[in-house]
């Protein structure tokens, strides 16, 4: 059993009662006139403006698990783990050009979540049903490696290694208890509030961090010496050299393509939607764009963590060492015990921000687009909010005994896999925000088929730790190149969208009828809203 770090607990707890504190007040803070309502629990009142949605975005994109396993995959492998900052840069200006339009047409009709708007905007419940599961589906794996976060933090500090299972993962219990209490009653006002500290403390530990370390380490050139000397190291049993300080060419094209579809799926995630949602004005969504990049600098500075913790010998000797543990670990040896306590508040914290929006977002799939669609369609606003509230404890509650009785590794690969599943919900929400041409039908076939080769293609992927699901990245058939699976799948969803759009519509296939007017997509906070979810009739 480890040492426990007492200082450094000390001031874990702190934070983390601070930040509980924070979550039950949220309620009061924006009080909402009607509490009762999706709008106001699952979107914060649609209210918050360029500052506080700068913030809620930032702690719903970079989180706990971005602050341990992006400096992972750089210390295990190298120049690969770099693909996240690339991939940030490249999605703003890319979402730029359609997240305004989402707001708008949702704040016009009260849509909550992206399969509203699909169904608003095909008329078919079928296809809103596959984007609504997809989203469902893509969260649970990314709520549960925030779990991943906190217990790697926790092993390090020495907490909960306990032979009994139960008190091991006590600590465990009770952090995701009280996220669960305070996200309960305060909804989505929770997270925003709590990530003024999550963000503020996470630039002040990357910025000390990035000064500090290197100075203890002898500067960056030592520092990359280190990493270039561990990579060129041959692996005996594959004869290669275990890791690149450069992408070399033969990775390039997994590096752009992973880049790219990353950042294509990025704001086809449920909790992405749900921040941009909660905006108060088509400006302030346009003004986020525009302002987030910033966030990548950090992250770049965050993935240098990984190099620094092979210069500082973090693993080395220990057979079978996680990387998983490599920043915590690192933060612990280099800094004193008071400041490696907020170094683990920003990531315990990281993990509880991401989090509550994941199961908020998650739940609000659930309760318009299952229970409202198909369930009880005639669900007051009343009924709604509670069907949420419950649904983002089942969320949260399926996530915990995710991560506890499987494996992490799974847990990762399950990740990866939610990535490739977004991003087949591309071609209906951006599709629909620029074009009524796609047919319905053609749209939930495409949808299935690269569902079926992303995930195909996927379990035939193996690594040292896993038989299957152990990659990204496969051949691209007719290119002969190895890519991103979930590119490649979203190729043959636009194909198969395309060239069955075309038939259908020489057979004059059905249409559904489409909700949603061409006015709808440039509305501002000032024009009319209409209450509630896409009405019956839209499907006639």
């Amino acid at each position: 059993m480890k040492d426990l770090n007492t200082v450094a607990l000390t001031v874990f707890l702190l934070f983390f009662a601070l930040v509980t504190v924070m979550g039950f007040l949220a309620s009061r803070w924006r009080k909402a006139d009607n509490a009762l309502h999706l709008d106001e629990w699952g979107l914060g009142g649609r209210s918050f403006g360029t500052w506080v949605t700068w913030f809620l975005l930032g702690g719903d994109l970079y989180t706990a698990y971005t602050f341990i396993a992006v400096p992972a995959v750089i210390y295990g492998a190298g120049a690969a783990g770099f693909f996240a900052v690339p991939y940030t840069i490249i999605a703003y200006p890319l979402v730029f050009l359609f997240l305004p339009r989402l707001w708008s047409v949702s704040r016009v009709h009260g849509y909550v979540t992206p399969a509203d708007f699909v169904r608003g905007r095909y008329g078919s419940k079928g296809l809103s049903l596959a984007v609504a599961l997809t989203g469902i589906l893509a969260t649970m794996p990314y709520i549960a490696l925030q779990l991943v976060g906190i217990q790697a933090v926790l092993d390090v500090l020495g907490v909960g290694g306990s032979g009994n299972w139960f008190m091991k993962d006590l600590p465990l219990f009770l952090a995701f208890a009280v996220l669960a209490a305070y996200t309960y009653s305060s909804g989505l006002r929770a997270p925003a509030l709590i990530a003024f500290v999550k963000d503020g403390l996470i630039y002040l530990v990357i910025i000390v961090a990035v000064i500090y370390i290197p100075m203890r380490l002898g500067g960056y050139g030592h520092i990359f010496d280190a990493a270039a000397q561990k990579f060129s190291t041959v692996n005996p049993s594959t004869g290669k050299p275990i890791g690149q300080l450069i992408t070399g060419p033969k990775a390039q094209w997994g590096y752009a393509t992973l880049a790219l579809g990353s950042a294509m799926a990025l704001f086809m995630y449920p909790h992405s939607v749900t921040g941009v949602l909660a905006s108060r004005s088509r400006n302030t969504v346009r003004r986020n764009m525009a302002l987030m990049p910033a966030y990548s600098l950090m992250l770049g500075l965050l993935a240098l963590l990984g190099f620094m913790a092979i210069a500082a010998g973090v693993g080395k000797g220990v057979k079978g060492f996680n990387a998983q543990l490599s920043v915590p670990q690192l933060f612990e040896d280099m800094f004193p015990d008071w400041f490696t306590g907020v170094a683990f508040a920003a990531i315990g914290i990281g993990a509880l921000v991401p989090a509550a929006i994941m199961s908020i977002a998650a739940a609000n799939l659930f309760t318009r687009n299952v229970y409202k669609e198909f369930l009880k369609p005639g669900a007051t606003a009343a009924e709604e909010t509670k069907v949420a509230k419950i649904a983002s404890l089942l969320v949260k509650v399926g996530a915990l005994a995710f991560v506890l009785t499987m494996d992490k590794q799974f847990a990762i690969n399950l990740q990866l896999l939610g990535g490739l599943w977004i991003l087949q919900t591309f071609v209906s929400i951006v599709g629909g925000l620029f074009t009524r041409w796609f047919h319905r039908w053609a749209l939930l076939a495409g949808w299935a088929a690269g569902m079926g080769y992303g995930t195909w293609k996927a379990y035939g992927v193996s690594s040292p730790a896993t038989k299957h699901f152990g990659g990204s990245s496969a051949e691209i058939p007719g290119i002969g190149e190895i890519g991103y699976i979930g590119l490649t799948a979203f190729v043959l969803n636009l194909l198969v969208a395309v060239v069955l759009t075309l038939v259908l519509r020489a057979a004059k296939a059905p249409e559904g009828v489409d909700a949603t007017s061409p006015a709808d997509y440039s509305a501002d906070a000032g024009e009319p809203a209409v209450e509630g979810a896409p009405q019956p009739a839209a499907a006639h």
